[in-house]
């Protein structure tokens, strides 16, 4: 991948860390790795896995029921707040899976 390329994307537990998704990255990549995290319609459980503006994210919720849907509109240099994390993301829905 050209360094060109690497602006249109990001690794996808550094995507969610900076989401806020999670307090640390590597609970980020462990959430990855147990394959509860699809990239548009795709399960994949790596955590370099690349995500670009307009892919939809299917995370799970809290309590583990609830399934969030989101698009990503941004990519970010690094961690804010969370009001700047909620800049990243569109919520398409928060259904339950029931």
């Amino acid at each position: 991948m050209t360094a060109d390329n690497d602006k249109d994307c990001q690794r996808l537990d550094l995507w969610l860390w900076h989401a806020r998704v999670c307090r640390q990255r590597s609970d980020c990549a462990a959430l990855i790795t147990k394959g509860a995290v699809r990239i548009n319609r795709q399960v994949t459980n790596k955590p370099h896995a690349r995500v670009r503006i307009g892919d939809v994210l299917g995370l799970p919720g809290h309590p583990w029921p609830e399934i969030r849907i989101w698009r990503v509109l941004d990519l970010a240099e690094r961690r804010g707040s969370a009001t700047q994390a909620a800049l990243l993301y569109e919520v398409i829905s928060e259904n339950s899976a029931a």
